[in-house]
């Protein structure tokens, strides 16, 4: 499997990979414009954007868009990120052009009808008070405002209801016409497709778009703090964050290979202590996520109030014990998932068309299996060792909690006894 990149005159990139075997293709547009992007005015005007897709064009109605897909079998969707937003398809290998020209449509000629408009307002906002009543979800927004306050990448992708309530057909329009132009698209294919043919069509959905010019991110500034909500739940919800490498960093693939062992699976550190000795909780976990020039690494958990000291205790001795002796098995063991993790990731025609979008978008060019896998297997047990000893050393810690907080240790008293 060999993926080929072409870039049109205008700047769009068109990658594709064709998998033998496959009757399938997923097929995309990936856009280099997500909530990172939004003026602090526009908060949540991205997320709307990828609703309002959807709600018909100056050719389809919405159920023309949904009919049109599903009478060949396949699915449509789409996801705003905060340095992302995507649309995207999968169907059989004879409908590859439908759901391209289906995809170009909902991206190009949104209608942004007046009506349909206050209809999905009804709907995000709706969404927006699902997120706050699911605390293992909204703590994480929490988290990054606490890390990076007052700054794009530390506000919501939902935005605030306020803002949401307010936006109208022109700040959709101002949106679209600031970043939706054809040098800020990836167009992904992968599966049973042809590269010459999905050129061609690109060509004449496409060619005819002039650039918009990058627009330049707000440098971020890790700053640390701590956010605690209050609320009668039956447990608290924990999430500890730690600045990290993002994602042209050197240490890019250490951090993932730390935050595997220490908390990625059933045999991880924290699991084996914190649940399956302890037993203070049901689910914990660590994770390494990585931005354009940041990245944050996070532990989350939920316990009950009489034991979040416990348990936010344990897990900062834990980073620090982790810092020591953390052994060469483990780290092989994390090594060996993330390895398996790619390859079964990558058996999906959706996510590999993910995979090279992400990879255009960052480095130009598509990293074969082989490299990466390579480059996750060059992560030996001092670089691991080194980047957990700076992680506790030095890094400003970010705080949040929500639920009955009461009994919760302060940020200044888990930084404390990160330093002892």
């Amino acid at each position: 499997m060999t993926t080929q990149l072409t870039t049109l005159p205008n700047g769009l990139r068109i990658v594709t990979e064709r998998m033998p075997g496959l009757a399938s293709a997923s097929i995309g547009i990936w856009l280099t414009a997500g909530g990172r992007h939004e003026r602090p005015e526009q908060n949540g005007i991205a997320h709307f954007l990828e609703h309002m897709a959807f709600k018909g064009t100056a050719r389809r109605s919405a159920l023309q868009i949904a009919e049109e897909i599903e009478d060949v079998g396949g699915y449509i969707n789409a996801y705003t990120s905060r340095e992302m937003t995507a649309y995207y398809a999968r169907v059989l290998e004879a409908d590859v052009p439908l759901a391209l020209d289906v995809i170009s449509d909902i991206v190009l000629n949104p209608a942004f009808d007046p009506k349909e408009i206050e209809t999905e307002r009804h709907v995000i906002l709706q969404e927006i008070g699902q997120a706050l009543d699911t605390p293992d979800d909204i703590i994480f927004d929490w988290l990054q405002e606490a890390a990076f306050p007052d700054q794009a990448l530390g506000r919501t992708i939902l935005g605030p209801a306020e803002r949401v309530s307010a936006f109208g057909r022109a700040d959709l329009t101002d949106f679209v016409g600031e970043h939706y132009g054809p040098d800020q698209m990836i167009l992904s294919a992968a599966g049973a497709v042809d590269h010459a043919a999905i050129v061609r069509e690109a060509e004449a959905l496409f060619g005819h778009l002039k650039p918009v010019g990058r627009r330049m991110l707000q440098p971020a500034r890790w700053s640390g703090g701590e956010r605690r909500e209050t609320k009668d739940l039956e447990q608290v919800h924990f999430a500890l964050g730690f600045q990290g490498p993002g994602v042209r960093d050197v240490d890019f693939f250490t951090a993932q290979v730390y935050t595997t062992a220490l908390g990625g699976g059933m045999s991880s550190r924290l699991f084996q202590k914190i649940r399956e000795e302890r037993g203070l909780c049901y689910s914990i976990y660590a994770q390494s996520g990585s931005y354009d020039d940041t990245g944050m690494i996070t532990i989350y958990a939920g316990t009950s109030a009489e034991e979040i000291a416990d348990l936010s205790g344990l897990t900062i001795d834990e980073m620090k014990r982790a810092a020591e002796d953390m052994t060469e098995a483990e780290i092989a063991r994390a090594r060996a998932q993330m390895k398996a993790g790619l390859l079964m990731g990558l058996e999906s025609p959706s996510g590999r068309a993910e995979r090279m979008a992400r990879h255009i978008a960052i480095w130009g060019r598509v990293q074969s299996a082989e490299e990466t896998t390579a480059e996750i297997e060059a992560v030996g047990r001092s670089a691991v060792l080194d980047f957990a000893e700076r992680l506790v050393g030095g890094a400003t810690t970010a705080l949040a909690l929500y639920g009955p907080v009461g009994g919760a240790p302060a940020l200044d008293a888990l930084r404390g006894r990160l330093a002892a």
